[in-house]
């Protein structure tokens, strides 16, 4: 949980309200600018929260959600089955980083923030920085970040997480997780360096 959405440089970020009827397309067009162009190098979801707060399930929700989707050229990590949280977040990060070489992480996570950002979905650079909300010393999380402002911040932040309504951080969830799910449908195929470097000469031609 990052407890505050302003944790984040505004200029280097955009939101998008969760219920927008282009929502989830205007996710996925953000996600393309800023994946990486060599389509080699892996694309890593990192799902952040915990189950037994419903303000900090968000994560482990879209984790879910992409589990299910099945998307063959991203990866994922944080489900409600195997949450990714405060306790062992330093581990499975040395393991995603064990697994895939030079790994591209989008860290994913719920904030809190102004009562009119309520329902915002912000993606942009920078990680995200978990651990803010139970005033733990957590390392960053991502090259760029997805948050869902869940809540109001400012007063008895953990109480103000446990009465999270429930329904409002899945519906965040769904938006998230199909804006992944579109963005996995136009992202290139993995491309090898040779394939890379002969597409680069082509277009200089």
């Amino acid at each position: 949980m990052n407890l505050k959405s302003g944790f984040f440089d505004r200029r280097a970020s955009t939101r998008v309200f969760h219920s927008e009827e282009q929502a989830a397309d205007n996710l996925a067009e953000e996600l393309l600018s800023f994946f990486p162009v060599m389509t080699s190098r892996p694309i890593v979801f990192v799902c952040i929260g915990t189950d037994r707060s419903t303000g900090d399930s968000l994560g482990p929700l879209v984790g879910t959600l992409l589990e299910e989707k099945k998307l063959q050229s991203f990866y994922y990590y944080g489900t409600l089955d195997d949450p990714i949280h405060a306790v062992n977040l330093e581990e499975k990060l040395k393991e995603i980083n064990e697994k895939h070489f030079h790994p591209f992480i989008i860290g994913i996570d719920a904030c809190l923030g102004r009562f009119k950002s309520v329902g915002f979905i912000e993606i942009g650079n920078g990680p995200v920085k978990p651990g803010a909300g139970v005033n733990k010393e957590l390392p960053a999380v991502g090259q760029i970040h997805i948050t869902g402002i869940v809540n109001v911040s400012g007063f008895m932040e953990f109480f103000v997480l446990q009465n999270t309504r429930l329904n409002l951080v899945l519906r965040m969830a769904k938006t998230i997780a199909n804006g992944i799910e579109k963005a996995h449908l136009r992202y290139p195929q993995k491309m090898n360096w040779l394939d890379f470097k002969e597409a680069s000469s082509a277009k200089e031609v």
